[in-house]
């Protein structure tokens, strides 16, 4: 009922604050003799910590992971994983202000509205801190994805503001991706992207963009009728991601301006493998992966907290101003790659669990 589990068959649990003493995950259902250390885990850590460039927030977390349970001898047991990551930099005092006051389009006020009290330490839950949980257990489906099945996941910045790579997703590499602090395969555009990025930043304020997700190598069949469509549960977990505002998969909202002759991927069969000679579709056909790449685009406003002063009202409905104090990014996108990874690995991981679970077949 509250909202922080996620999974049917691979089941995770978040738990902790962006201020509290640690942020965790259990994680329910994961198949034993996983080979899996701590260093691998830490290798997606450390993507997404904070500090790790001129372009993300200041604090300096080493979100150090404690394997707890559910891994024995370098091996999952099939028990339940807990994994937990102590808070370290913690500032609370420079929240102080905004204990008494809602930053525009922050969780502020909708926080208050439905708990009637909320932790104001760097928003607590509301914080993009819970998603080192996510990116944790993403890495034990990851390890599990690409030994069991060879499928690969990755994803890069598509976008800042109004500068765009034209890269296709085709020739990108994880090598590319990691070349730069901002995370975008495209050399020329990335530098333009960390200038934009740094301008916004001295300017006091914040800007979004686009993630391109990318899952390759994923069999034909994983995904459910109806309600738990495969590309149904990529946008749920991609939506439940802090900032994001926006899910499209294939063609996405260009393929409205196509005719279905256009459209419609044609079947076609390459070394007696049933193959479509077009992608628009994105890899899912009535909600059903069809053996084509996975990919999609999942859009991140800008972050709304901002030292940028701004109007806004305080807990008794009085207009104040406000130039919000702490440490933030002015740009969440290259700290976001790892986790729209694993997003992607977690859904995946879950679905295929499910296929294996209902289907019989490995």
């Amino acid at each position: 009922m509250a909202g922080n589990s996620f999974g049917q068959i691979f089941k995770i649990t978040t738990c902790g604050e962006s201020h509290g003493g640690a942020v965790g995950v259990i994680i329910d259902g994961c198949p034993p003799g996983i080979a899996i250390s701590s260093d691998e885990i830490q290798h997606e850590l450390d993507r997404r910590k904070p500090g790790q460039s001129a372009i993300t927030t200041p604090r300096k977390e080493a979100d150090k992971i404690h394997i707890l349970s559910g891994i024995f001898e370098g091996k999952t047991t099939g028990t339940p994983i807990l994994l937990l990551a102590y808070n370290a930099d913690m500032r609370p005092e420079d929240y102080a202000e905004l204990k008494k006051l809602y930053r525009p389009s922050h969780a502020d006020f909708t926080y208050t509205q439905k708990y009637g009290h909320r932790d104001f330490r760097g928003s607590g839950r509301a914080s993009a801190r819970e998603t080192l949980a996510r990116v944790a257990a993403g890495a034990i489906a990851k390890k599990y994805l690409q030994e069991q099945l060879n499928i690969e996941i990755f994803s890069y910045v598509e976008e800042v503001g109004n500068i765009k790579t034209d890269i296709h997703y085709a020739n990108v590499t994880k090598e590319l991706i990691e070349k730069n602090i901002v995370r975008c395969p495209d050399s020329k555009a990335s530098t333009k992207m960390i200038k934009l990025i740094e301008q916004v930043k001295k300017e006091g304020d914040s800007i979004g963009g686009v993630i391109k997700g990318i899952i390759r190598h994923v069999p034909a069949g994983l995904g459910e009728p109806v309600f738990d469509k495969l590309s149904a549960d990529l946008g749920k977990a991609m939506l439940s991601i802090n900032a994001v505002k926006g899910f499209e998969i294939g063609s996405g909202f260009s393929g409205t301006g196509m005719r279905g002759s256009e459209h419609n991927d044609e079947f076609i069969i390459e070394n007696d493998v049933v193959k479509t000679k077009t992608n628009y579709a994105g890899g899912v056909l009535g909600g059903i992966s069809s053996g084509e790449d996975i990919y999609f685009r999942v859009a991140f406003k800008p972050v709304s907290t901002i030292s940028k002063q701004q109007n806004t009202i305080d807990a008794k409905h009085k207009t104040v101003k406000l130039s919000a104090a702490g440490r933030h990014d002015p740009c969440v996108l290259p700290r976001a790659v790892p986790i729209v990874d694993a997003m992607s690995a977690l859904v995946i991981m879950d679905h295929y669990l499910r296929y294996k679970a209902q289907c019989g077949k490995n």
